[in-house]
């Protein structure tokens, strides 16, 4: 007799959405962040991974930097702006009032934010 094995698939509905929120949560606590996000003499910590993720511009910086907290320093980015990508590379999505949407996209395309500035 031959061995006669099946491979079940078993999938976790909920993933894409578990894991969302769990990264928000660890963002909102700032537990595991690695980078530090600096802006107009404000700063976000923020998880290496997600910027990897979610950006070429942070993908090619933080590989070059070995530390494993980082600071960057973003001139010419203003706070309001680089918390809405940030807010947007963790959820996926961002409300931008209209007065600041091309700053934004701006913002967005310098730093090569997947799904605004490349495909992703």
């Amino acid at each position: 007799m031959g061995n006669d094995l099946r491979e079940f698939c078993l999938r976790w509905n909920n993933h894409h959405n578990t894991l969302i929120s769990v990264l928000d949560t660890l963002l909102m606590k700032e537990r595991l962040v690695d980078v530090t996000l600096a802006a107009e003499g404000q700063f976000i910590n923020v998880h290496r991974i997600v910027l990897f993720a979610c950006s070429q511009y942070f993908e090619e910086l933080l590989s070059q930097l070995p530390d494993k907290q980082a600071v960057v320093f973003l001139k010419d980015v203003q706070f309001v702006d680089l918390k809405a990508l940030v807010d947007y590379m963790y959820r996926g999505e961002v409300n931008v009032s209209q007065d600041r949407l091309n700053i934004f996209l701006e913002t967005a395309y310098a730093l090569k934010i997947k799904g605004i500035a490349l495909s992703g």
